[in-house]
C-alpha cells in the first residue's frame, strides 16, 4: 500500500521552497493502534510527509523537459519534534533547498500547526536515474496530482 503523507503542495519555487497540506483526520490508518483513546500522528509519518514534499520540489526543480524524470530517495534525516499532531490537525509543510548538486540535494522542513513549529529536519536525497516506464507514469501521475492547483512562483 502507498501512503500519500500530504494532501497538495499550495506553493512551489524550483530551486528554493514548496508549501505543502496535510489535514490529520481520525480515519488515517495509523490511529487504530497509534495510541487507542489518545491518537497522535507518528513523527516517522510527519517526516515521510516532508520527504515526499521535499522529494517533490526537487524532483520538479531538475526536470528538464525532454530529459529523464529524477528521482529523489531520502537518504539521510536530522529530525527536531516539539509537539504532537492529532486528529482535527491542519498541518502546514514547508521545504526550502539547502543546497543541490547533480547527484543529491539537503531541503530543510518544518511542520507547522496553527503558525507553530511542531516537527523540523534536515533531509539528504540522493538524485537517481531509474529508467522505468511504469514507476515514471506512476510517479508523474502522483506529482500531477499533488501540484493539480499548485501556484508555481518564477
Amino acid at each position: 500500500m502507498r501512503y500519500f503523507l500530504i494532501d497538495r503542495i499550495d506553493e512551489l519555487k524550483r530551486f528554493a521552497y514548496a508549501k505543502g497540506r496535510k489535514c490529520i483526520t481520525l480515519s488515517d490508518d495509523c490511529f487504530e493502534h497509534h495510541f487507542p483513546g489518545q491518537p497522535v500522528f507518528p513523527g516517522a509519518l510527519l517526516i515521510e510527509g516532508l520527504a515526499q514534499l521535499g522529494g517533490a520540489l526537487m524532483e520538479i526543480s531538475l526536470h528538464q523537459e525532454g530529459a529523464h524524470h529524477p528521482r529523489c530517495v531520502l537518504s539521510k534525516v536530522e529530525a527536531k519534534f516539539r509537539d504532537f499532531a492529532r486528529p482535527g490537525d491542519v498541518l502546514e509543510l514547508h521545504c526550502e533547498v539547502l543546497s543541490h548538486h547533480e547527484d543529491s540535494a539537503r531541503v530543510r522542513g518544518v511542520v507547522r500547526r496553527e503558525g507553530k513549529d511542531i516537527t523540523e529536519a534536515t533531509l539528504l536525497f540522493i538524485v537517481l536515474r531509474i529508467d522505468d516506464a511504469a514507476l515514471e507514469a506512476s510517479r508523474q501521475q502522483f506529482l500531477d496530482t499533488l501540484t493539480r492547483n499548485t501556484r508555481f512562483v518564477e
